[in-house]
């Protein structure tokens, strides 16, 4: 069976390009357009690993991110953070909240799959 990680960015070409990467490298990966829309989807199906962008409409990744670690299902689920951000505060608030790991845009999808590889949890 395939593992689930589920893409959370607003940008289409962005998530289809992800789901692509995942997918060959052997993942099953579910898109989301924002942090609301990735709350329902986690309802509804098993995930393993979240992979968040931090700036986008409705409910930003950070927040995203502190909604995943309250849910008791995904609790120790990984989250990595994609994003163009870079500033530490962001970052710090980001490890505080519990993401695993973050990845500035642009980025080698090699280092998005060791990433994922290092995170993945079956």
């Amino acid at each position: 069976m395939a593992k689930k990680i589920m893409v959370v960015d607003d940008s289409n070409a962005i998530r289809q390009s992800l789901v692509f990467t995942l997918k060959n490298a052997g993942y099953d990966a579910i898109e989301a357009s924002n942090g609301a829309v990735a709350l329902n989807l986690m309802k509804q199906c098993s995930v393993g690993l979240f992979i968040s962008d931090v700036n986008m409409p409705e409910m930003d990744g950070i927040t995203l991110l502190k909604k995943i670690k309250e849910d008791v299902s995904y609790k120790h689920t990984p989250v990595i953070m994609l994003t163009t951000e870079s500033s530490m505060d962001m970052i710090e608030s980001a490890k505080q909240a519990g993401a695993k790991a973050w990845i500035i845009k642009p980025f080698q999808p090699e280092q998005l799959i060791d990433a994922v590889k290092k995170l993945f949890v079956n």
